[in-house]
């Protein structure tokens, strides 16, 4: 089996439960924080919704450097059109997948600010981690900020508090 068979699988069955969660951000609610320290509900949604551009990223670069422009995070006044921006960042990622050459995910990936190299892993890897799993990481945080202002949270993978169908 290519290794893109599963990777696809993975982001597809993600994608679903992630879109279930940004479904429900309140966009008058974007500048919640439930700490001084946390990220504003809204960075936090739009960060997630682009997490999908680092499947390109990691598989078509060699290296990110943090020292070099990089697009601006698009801002977002609806909850659609996070949704619309999420769904097309999840289609992209998908092709990305789809025609991607097996030999790229051994390949090499750097994440680094100048001079400072943050780590070089195997862009297969670096899939797993850095976009996959940081997806699962933050969307469990929007599901915390969610909790803390009383909206019932969908299932992923088995029943919440709130959902208790399988």
């Amino acid at each position: 089996m290519k290794m893109n068979v599963p990777l696809l699988a993975e982001l597809k069955h993600e994608a679903a439960t992630t879109r279930k969660i940004l479904a429900l951000i309140p966009a008058d609610q974007i500048n919640y924080k439930p700490h001084e320290k946390s990220m504003p509900l809204g960075s936090l949604a739009v960060h997630v919704a682009e997490l999908p551009t680092w499947v390109g990223v990691t598989l078509t670069q060699d290296v990110l450097d943090f020292s070099k422009p990089y697009p601006p995070t698009p801002k977002f006044s609806t909850t659609e059109a996070l949704l619309a921006r999420f769904d097309k960042n999840i289609a992209d990622a998908t092709q990305v997948l789809e025609n991607i050459q097996e030999e790229t995910f051994l390949q090499n990936w750097t994440m680094r600010n100048g001079e400072q190299v943050y780590f070089t892993m195997p862009k297969g890897a670096v899939l797993r981690n850095m976009v996959f799993n940081h997806t699962v990481h933050h969307r469990a945080q929007l599901g915390v900020y969610l909790r803390m202002l009383n909206i019932p949270l969908p299932k992923s993978y088995g029943p919440t508090a709130d959902d208790k169908t399988m």
